[in-house]
């Protein structure tokens, strides 16, 4: 896309005009990252699409962010985020990647099929909370799921002022549910696992074939993963689309609030616990343990919160224990360099 485009409807707000000084407003021009791949940012100003190479110069950047670039289209500097969504790298790698920035609404999105996974749902929620990003959960093939109203009760249990949508990604009719959150200048985001209907979902809702989509097997319900990259859409309504590649992994790290917040029954209860170092394991007088025995709270739910908690304590003191390693090595580095510059000049 290289016609003008408003800064509004590249979602631009006041939180982020409030950022600039006068100089900044009047000899810099506002860019938002539209596309990230593996060795480029793709930026977007109200003027045209360019392309930024990956250098150690710039500072991590997430599709989203907004920037200030000079007269030749330079980095300037990064305007600071309304939100990020991040998790540890997957796999063994140390390290976090960010998934998205400056998102106001997440559709959590998951399929009525054997995708349907609670914990899972619960997951992608504790992200969601720790940015402070409204999230919606967007079920998916309804057509194709005979206990449609069972499921979504079930989702609706775990928070009663959770948004929850039906639909079949397929029929635009049927998406229109979702159209009150797309409104012009916000920016949603849709995370969920592979094969769940995103790709169809943006396509519908965009009203084109934007994204390849894959087929379902029918013998397992499992998708071919799609989306490889992660990239913005702007949709007819105003408003703008992110969409990331189906999350295979999605490990939690710095989450703390996130998961308290999703799971704020638990914590409440706790506070009703008759000692305050009360694990919750079969203390007496423990309130979360007499509330599963009254069946007011899942044996599943509490395990999971156990579960993220530990996770995402672990992945951040394994982070904090790598920066800190880094830190030093730059220390040395540093020592060396300088010690060697000495040399040189006493010869």
């Amino acid at each position: 896309m290289n016609s003008i485009i408003s800064l509004n409807l590249l979602g631009w707000q006041p939180f982020f005009q409030q950022q600039l000084t006068l100089d900044e407003f009047e000899q810099t021009t506002v860019a938002r990252v539209v596309a990230h791949h593996r060795s480029e940012y793709v930026v977007r100003t109200e003027q045209a699409l360019s392309r930024m190479p990956i250098t150690p110069s710039l500072p991590p950047m997430a599709l989203g962010d907004w920037l200030l670039l000079d007269g030749d289209n330079r980095f300037l500097r990064q305007l600071d985020r309304k939100s990020l969504f991040k998790r540890k790298s997957p796999g063994s790698k140390l390290g976090e990647q960010f998934i998205a920035a400056n998102v106001d609404t997440l559709f959590i999105v998951c399929s009525l099929n054997q995708d349907f996974n609670l914990s899972r749902i619960e997951r992608y929620l504790a992200l969601a909370h720790e940015a402070e990003v409204e999230p919606v959960v967007v079920l998916t093939k309804q057509d194709l799921c005979d206990d449609v109203d069972e499921k979504r009760q079930a989702i609706q249990s775990l928070d009663p002022l959770l948004l929850v949508e039906s639909v079949n990604a397929l029929d635009r009719t049927s998406c229109e549910v979702l159209l009150s959150w797309c409104r012009p200048g916000r920016t949603l985001s849709l995370l969920g696992s592979s094969g769940v209907g995103k790709s169809t979902l943006i396509n519908t809702l965009l009203g084109n074939e934007i994204q390849d989509t894959g087929s379902i097997r029918e013998d397992d319900s499992k998708g071919r993963h799609t989306t490889t990259s992660r990239s913005m859409h702007f949709m007819p309504s105003g408003a703008v689309l992110i969409d990331t590649p189906g999350m295979r992994e999605l490990q939690l790290t710095a989450c703390e609030q996130g998961v308290s917040l999703t799971f704020a029954d638990i914590d409440e209860l706790a506070q009703r616990c008759r000692f305050g170092d009360c694990q919750h394991t079969g203390e007496p007088g423990c309130a979360v343990q007499q509330a599963i025995d009254r069946g007011e709270l899942a044996p599943r739910r509490l395990a999971n919160y156990f579960k993220l908690m530990r996770e995402q304590a672990r992945n951040s003191a394994s982070l904090a224990e790598q920066r800190a390693k880094d830190k030093e090595f730059g220390k040395m580095v540093k020592s060396v360099m300088s010690e060697s510059r000495h040399f040189k000049k006493g010869l």
